[in-house]
């Protein structure tokens, strides 16, 4: 250990890299089927290759790496397993806008072209948010790094759906879907986004046949009018109960339509009568199937009315939807017009608001696959933590629909369906058939349409790991221990991953699913392009290190709740690493390269010694219980606290005496003590801060080559010293108690002062009187005298109760009287005079009837506080001067 070697500040840009490198080099990260070990294996949630890494990345990858590294130093045979996304539409997007700047689309270049393109953006860009998750310190086995589309997943993910096909849980229908007018592609679930937007609610007149009367329905969307199949009340509604089974005159299109009665319909919402158009809203689908109604799409897909829309035919929806409205006023149909603030479901991609409508497509039947992964978090097979998630999770599996598969886009998973072109028959096969097994036609076609990109992602547990081959992998690392993902994507891909893993490996993908929040600016608000409050973690590490983002990112967070992030806890982060360098170099700049801890002598361990021995043994037992539990921020503050407060506060300055003297019994063992806990506070820190305790455990005296691969501190039951950490208590709460008086009375740091310590303890009065020099140093003291009583103290000593002592502080040893009084005569005239002026205010009606309320009240508080000190002056005055 050379302290020359060692930098005066730490500076992080100076060590990261290099650190990184070097565990990347000694093949740290790796693991290998081992029997002999205990697996623990996370998959990452593939980040999408045309990703950036921005905080939720950040916070979402932390969290897995505290739980990797600190598995890896239990002994574990821990495996991070990291990957990407092909993103089948982010992607796309990103393809098709390059070739815009050529002139060129994806029909002109066609298929094969495009593919070409779109892999060779792959190799160039997909590989950039890898990079960045490393410069985060991620410990990821990068030599199984694999992405949704490279040759192993998509053998799995074609081998699942000719699979689910066969058992007759894949199918090809006609059902309700989110369309994407701009993007050209049905979307999930999870790709759309909503917000609440001002929108109208358009009431219109839509005269009974046969009838004088009207039925009146609110719309947000009159446009979709065009394509009503029927209109609904419900069937206990005396308002309509006579009209139902009659038929009204849809207007603008003089259709008659049925007045059918459902239970869906709220007779309290509106007018109590609903439009029904099946083809373009996913209640009325429903409601369409339970009535055996028409579904008329009256769209195209770029959300121009087709040609079911009449004269309103080729107008955009927004345009179609203002000429509507325009006809129904010119015939006086239209009632009224109210604001209405609603939902607005948009594409995640383009912002483009979607619109729902009928579509053939290809969808995954979920009751029976949706009914073991509910029981599998019922009996606790799978647990979520925190537990309460369980129940969004229940309610959309419970709920299930069926899932919409397919993509109408050129990258990605092409669907293995091929079809006949003489008989139309559908063949779905894992390798394309040579004829037609129905009619032997050799003239087939695949489908041209891709797989939604959660499909693939749903066997990242198992796929990663080698299925459908039977790898040793697969059948080590499977199931996978814990699954760390936020709380906004539970259905879409946890849902989706648990009953893939049921289905096909007969076994759950993971024992736990850990949720955590998103990361919110200071003030609470979600972080936004549009707010600016955005921040880019590549700039925070740039400017304050990797080890302060995940400090921040960490400090303060519990499972399933959002977090505040600010620059003041990336202020607290680099001031804690600060604390942790000096006091580093403080150790090294006082060690005995010569030390030889193999004479350490045991006995020669002062209270001191013990104390801090124990409480390093107590943390490490605590922080252990803390990660098994997933409670990573409260962890995080233990350690803090113990580091900064108990190591640096309290042990390193007890123990600055005997560092000082070269000759000072029990140096050989402070030293020692200085280096156990400093390496086992390191240890604890690390999978928290990885780089600082890496830079510093290397000058430590220790037998690892990296705190990586170093030994989990261990709880001992030989190494608690109870009665050693009450004295320590004890003597902390005494310093801080005398320090405490002595502010409050302004004595200056210069004044010593004798104190008088009453116990009727003989352990404590053992440890005061040998400990006497640390009162001293530490508290300012003059003398420390150790007695049974309280015989012969003054009156006006001033008294710390701390547990099982007493402490008196006699007050002429605090202050000189005579100055004292001199400087209270002339606080209690400054007061007098601010009473007099502010009386004099408070009693000036003027005053009080025109000042604003705020500035009259803020004197009576003024008038409140003067008062209170006089009368602390008068009472410390009369107090002195009966001496």
């Amino acid at each position: 250990m050379r302290v020359n070697e060692i930098e005066k500040t730490y500076d992080p840009a100076k060590v990261e890299e290099k650190i990184y490198q070097r565990w990347m080099e000694k093949d740290y990260f790796h693991a290998e089927v081992d029997p002999d070990k205990e697996p623990f294996c996370i998959v990452i949630p593939p980040p999408n290759i045309t990703g950036q890494l921005h905080m939720g990345h950040a916070l979402n990858n932390t969290l897995q790496d505290i739980l990797i590294r600190s598995r890896r130093m239990q002994g574990y045979n821990a495996m991070w397993l990291p990957g990407t996304d092909h993103a089948s539409i982010a992607t796309e997007v990103k393809i098709v806008e390059k070739m815009a700047e050529e002139g060129l689309t994806k029909e002109m270049v066609g298929r094969e072209e495009f593919l070409k393109r779109a892999w060779k953006w792959k190799e160039q860009y997909g590989g950039r948010i890898v990079e960045q998750l490393k410069k985060l310190g991620s410990s990821c086995d990068w030599k199984r790094e694999r992405f949704t589309m490279d040759e192993g997943l998509s053998k799995a993910v074609l081998e699942v759906f000719v699979r689910l096909y066969e058992k007759g849980l894949i199918y090809r229908g006609e059902k309700i879907i989110n369309w994407c007018p701009c993007c050209g592609t049905s979307l999930s679930d999870a790709e759309v986004e909503y917000e609440e937007k001002e929108g109208s609610f358009w009431h219109i007149r839509y005269p009974v046949v046969g009838t004088d009367e009207y039925v009146e329905v609110a719309t947000t969307r009159p446009e979709t009018m065009l394509g009503d199949t029927a209109v609904a009340v419900h069937p206990e509604d005396e308002r309509y109960r006579h009209l139902i089974g009659k038929t009204v005159m849809l207007p603008l299109v003089n259709r008659e339509i049925p007045i059918i009665a459902d239970e869906y319909v709220e007779r309290d919402f509106g007018t109590g009568v609903v439009k029904i158009t099946p083809a373009h809203d996913p209640n009325d689908f429903e409601i369409g199937l339970r009535h055996g109604l028409e579904m008329i799409n009256v769209m195209n897909p770029d959300a121009t009315i087709n040609e079911n829309g009449g004269k309103y035919a080729g107008l955009d929806r927004y345009e179609a939807r203002k000429q509507v409205v325009k006809d129904l006023e010119a015939l006086g149909l239209l009632v009224k017009v109210k604001p209405h603030q609603h939902n607005v479901g948009s594409c995640y991609r383009c912002n483009t608001v979607i619109e729902p409508r009928v579509s053939r497509q290809w969808f995954v039947k979920m009751k029976p696959l949706a009914e073991p992964a509910i029981e599998a978090v019922k009996n606790g097979t799978i647990k979520f933590v925190p537990e309460r998630f369980s129940k969004i999770y229940f309610n959309w599996m419970e709920n299930i629909q069926d899932w919409c598969i397919s993509r109408q886009l050129w990258w990605g998973h092409r669907i293995p369906a091929y079809y006949c072109d003489d008989c139309d028959h559908i063949t779905v096969a894992r390798q394309a058939p040579e004829k037609c097994p129905k009619c032997g036609s050799a003239r087939l076609h695949q489908d041209e349409d891709v797989l939604d990109t959660w499909f693939s992602s749903a066997l990242w547990p198992f796929s990663t790991l080698g299925w459908p081959e039977k790898t040793p992998e697969l059948e080590y690392f499977y199931p996978t221990n814990v699954l760390v993902t936020a709380y906004d994507i539970i259905f879409f891909w946890v849902a989706r991953m648990i009953f893939s893993g049921l289905e096909q490996m007969g076994k759950e993908p993971f024992r736990y699913v850990l949720i955590h929040g998103l990361v919110r600016d200071a003030q609470g608000r979600k972080m936004s392009k549009s707010l600016g409050n955005g921040i880019d973690p590549l700039e925070v590490i740039e400017k304050y290190g990797t080890d302060a983002l995940r400090y921040a990112l960490t400090i303060g967070t519990s499972p399933g709740n959002d977090l505040r992030f600010s620059e003041e806890k990336l202020e607290a982060s680099r001031n804690f690493a600060n604390k942790i360098w000096n006091a580093f170099r403080f150790v090294m700049l006082n060690f005995d390269e010569n030390a030889d801890f193999s004479k350490v002598d045991p006995g020669k361990f002062t209270t001191a010694d013990k104390w801090i021995l124990s409480r390093i043994n107590t943390v490490a037992r605590e922080v252990t219980e803390n990660l098994e539990r997933f409670e990573l921020g409260i962890a995080l503050q233990k350690i803090y606290d113990f580091i900064w407060d108990e190591f640096c506060d309290w042990y390193i300055e007890l123990v600055k005496p005997r560092l000082y003297d070269q000759e000072a019994p029990g140096r050989l063992e402070a030293l020692y003590v200085l280096n156990e806990v400093l390496k086992n506070a390191m240890k604890l820190l690390h999978p928290f801060m990885p780089f600082i305790t890496e830079a510093i455990y290397e000058h430590l005296i220790t037998s690892d080559e990296s705190i990586m691969i170093s030994k989990w501190p261990e709880y001992r039951e030989g190494v608690l010293y109870p009665e050693e950490e009450r004295i320590m208590r004890v003597i902390m709460d005494a310093v801080r108690g005398i320090r405490n008086v002595r502010l409050e009375m302004n004595v200056p740091v210069t004044r010593k002062a004798k104190a008088i310590f009453v116990t009727s303890d003989p352990a404590l009065a053992a440890a005061v009187e040998r400990e006497a020099h640390t009162f001293k140093r530490l508290a300012s003291l003059s003398d420390a005298v150790v007695r049974q009583d309280k015989a012969g103290i003054a009156d006006d000593a001033v008294a710390v109760v701390v547990e099982g002592m007493e402490i008196y502080l006699p007050l002429e040893e605090l202050i000189d009287i005579e100055k004292e009084i001199e400087r209270l005569e002339k606080e209690k005239a400054n007061l007098e005079m601010e009473l007099d002026r502010v009386e004099k205010k408070l009693s000036n009606e003027g005053f009080v009837a025109k000042a604003p309320k705020a500035v009259v009240d803020a004197e009576r508080e003024k008038e409140a506080k003067y008062r209170d000190m006089y009368r602390k002056v008068i009472e410390r005055l009369e107090t002195l001067k009966k001496r």
